[in-house]
């Protein structure tokens, strides 16, 4: 059951994001490999409903389970105990001790040794970086590798520079991004590599050819009307998850305005249960703790003051309060 009112029923969803703990079905233990990235997506949703704390996911056990999930054997975290590493747990682990704990003190020295290590080791020599030791290429894994290695105060520039001509030679013709050179452009892989570039302090790459209208004029396109949602591709359906990965891309770029954001606000809300909490893909779905949090934080970047939620920032996907706090890095040559 969905909605089209203006309400949003944050009460709800706080009581569907918790409750997904305790939902153990048989889809629950298909997907111990998304597990670290649920965790992320939860307390994300949570934080940016200013709704994170003791009650919801109390802090001792969320750090637990982060710290059960290391693979001593990689120097990285999977996305459940006794997993393998891959670079996308290791940043939503990441993520998740960020939001809890600023310092990452729960680390021990030597594991942050080991966590960049891991990282570096992932970068290829043409500045792509692969997933995990089993090769595969992806720009998503470029976003979380900069963005990581960002939360560690370990970018350097014998990272940054190959990893930028990496992502350039993803840039298609029609202003999107592919998720290696000559890929079919989607929507998702364009907030990836323009949110690599933010935190690399290199868009300057992007407004030198006049790269940055293109591609904001191509991530316009993605609006549907009159449902007002955005899809990842021409001729696709409209999904929430895209009010994240579209929007946060042309906030970074200063061109948010250039969609309809009342449009949009609508078909988020619509695809809301107000009966069981949750956000769906589209209206009479079934609500995920995905769609949810892509949900509320695409609400966020139109107009958090409206709906009482945290500012969240475009680049990291973390509220602002957590990520004023950051160390960014700048580039000096």
């Amino acid at each position: 059951m969905t909605s089209s009112t203006e309400t949003l029923y944050k009460e709800k969803h706080i009581k569907f994001i918790i409750d997904q703990e305790s939902n153990r079905s048989y889809e629950y233990w298909l997907s111990e490999h998304l597990r670290m990235n649920g965790l992320y997506w939860g307390v994300t949703a949570l934080i940016t409903m200013k709704s994170l704390n003791e009650i919801t996911l109390p802090q001792p056990e969320v750090i637990e389970y982060v710290l059960s999930c290391w693979d001593d054997r990689s120097g990285a975290f999977g996305s459940f105990p006794k997993h393998d590493a891959h670079i996308l747990s290791t940043l939503s682990a990441l993520q998740i001790l960020k939001i809890y704990d600023l310092d990452l003190s729960m680390l021990k020295q030597d594991q942050k040794q080991r966590l960049v290590k891991f990282i570096k080791g992932l970068q290829l020599s043409n500045g792509s970086f692969q997933g995990d030791r089993f090769g595969e290429v992806d720009t998503r894994f470029t976003y979380t590798a900069i963005s990581a290695l960002s939360l560690l105060d370990e970018l350097t520039l014998d990272v940054v520079d190959p990893a930028v001509d990496f992502i350039m030679n993803c840039l298609n013709f029609d202003g999107g991004f592919g998720l290696v050179p000559g890929s079919e452009s989607h929507a998702a892989q364009a907030f990836v590599c323009v949110g690599a570039l933010a935190i690399m302090d290199r868009l300057d790459v992007l407004a030198s050819n006049g790269s940055a209208e293109r591609i904001c004029s191509w991530l316009s396109e993605r609006q549907v009307l009159p449902s007002g949602g955005f899809n990842g591709r021409p001729e696709k359906l409209p999904d929430v998850c895209y009010s994240w990965w579209v929007l946060s891309t042309l906030s970074i770029l200063g061109r948010a305005h250039w969609v309809n954001l009342n449009k949009l606000e609508g078909f988020i809300l619509s695809c809301q249960d107000p009966i069981e909490g949750g956000i769906s893909d589209r209206p009479d779905n079934q609500t995920d703790i995905y769609h949810t949090c892509f949900g509320i934080t695409g609400l966020s970047l139109i107009d958090h003051a409206k709906f009482d939620l945290d500012e969240i920032d475009p680049i990291y996907c973390m509220p602002k309060v957590v990520t004023k706090n950051f160390k960014k890095w700048k580039r000096v040559d």
